[in-house]
């Protein structure tokens, strides 16, 4: 039997809990929006100790979480998403949150995004599109920058953390410098 996309994504959600079902695909979309549960976010924001001083890109920023809990620390956020819909989502996410003015939602590719002001990106994609971002984040971020990924890692890129958040890993990578 060959399986399809979309049973294999019925097969994750039967594995999920209710509250973690929030799957999304746009077309020609290389990843699918899950969301990140709070505590799950929170402990991202603090394995990367973001504070105000930080510019925090979300690379598939899916429907802005991330990105506005960054701002309510006062960093700036940037969310870079390929699904118009959800940038609408976020933006809105943003304004009601009252933090619109520190974040910016972007409709594009993560893997062309900008990251030339990033000092902290933040992660929840899929083995794959790591190890395709991973030449980018190490070449473009500045050093003592810092990446977050939520579930996935970096292949033979060791991270300098991973903690354990409710039953899912999130690591962290710091860019050395020269």
């Amino acid at each position: 039997m060959r399986l399809t996309g979309q049973t294999l994504c019925l097969i994750a959600l039967v594995a999920m809990t209710p509250s973690e079902i929030r799957w999304s695909f746009a077309a020609g979309q290389d990843v699918a929006f899950a969301t990140t549960p709070p505590e799950v976010i929170e402990a991202m924001l603090d394995l990367a100790d973001v504070g105000p001083d930080d510019v925090v890109y979300d690379l598939g920023c899916g429907d802005g979480r991330i990105v506005v809990a960054a701002a309510k620390r006062g960093a700036r956020g940037v969310g870079v998403e390929s699904d118009p819909a959800l940038v609408e989502r976020a933006r809105t996410r943003a304004e009601y949150e009252g933090v619109s003015g520190r974040t910016r939602f972007e409709v594009g590719n993560l893997f062309e995004a900008d990251l030339s002001d990033a000092t902290v990106a933040m992660l929840y994609l899929q083995p794959e599109p790591n190890l395709r971002l991973r030449p980018r984040l190490r070449a473009e971020l500045p050093p003592g920058a810092r990446v977050v990924s939520h579930s996935y890692d970096m292949g033979d890129w060791p991270p300098d953390e991973m903690q354990r958040v409710a039953g899912r890993r999130i690591y962290l990578w710091r860019i050395a410098g020269p």
